[in-house]
């Protein structure tokens, strides 16, 4: 049930990634140089900028990454937090490793 509660969730929500650790480095500095250009006309010193920063890319992490992503059906907890639900549940490691998504029209 678990696999395909997690397949009808990356349906719905097309994900890019799996995980944070698999974002590409030049994504992830693009994204960041996006956020700073937006931020910095705003005149806050440069550790607050930062952190806005750091909150836009965590945002955009809850976005793309499937693990950092609302559960569909649950949406207080994340698709991760259900997989930790799941591995104490029934003691086994559970991770997903990769996904492919197709959608019909394109």
């Amino acid at each position: 049930r678990l696999a395909y509660d997690i397949a009808m969730h990356i349906a719905a929500s097309a994900p890019d990634y799996v995980s944070k650790d698999q974002v590409p480095e030049e994504v992830l500095e693009r994204e960041r140089k996006i956020f700073y250009e937006q931020i910095k006309d705003l005149g806050k010193p440069d550790k607050v900028v930062e952190k806005i920063v750091e909150g836009k890319l965590q945002k955009r992490f809850s976005e793309v990454c499937l693990y950092d992503q609302p559960y569909v059906r649950d949406p207080d907890k994340t698709v991760g937090e259900l997989i930790k639900e799941a591995i104490s549940k029934f003691n086994e490691n559970i991770r997903v490793s990769r996904f492919a998504r197709f959608k019909l029209g394109e």
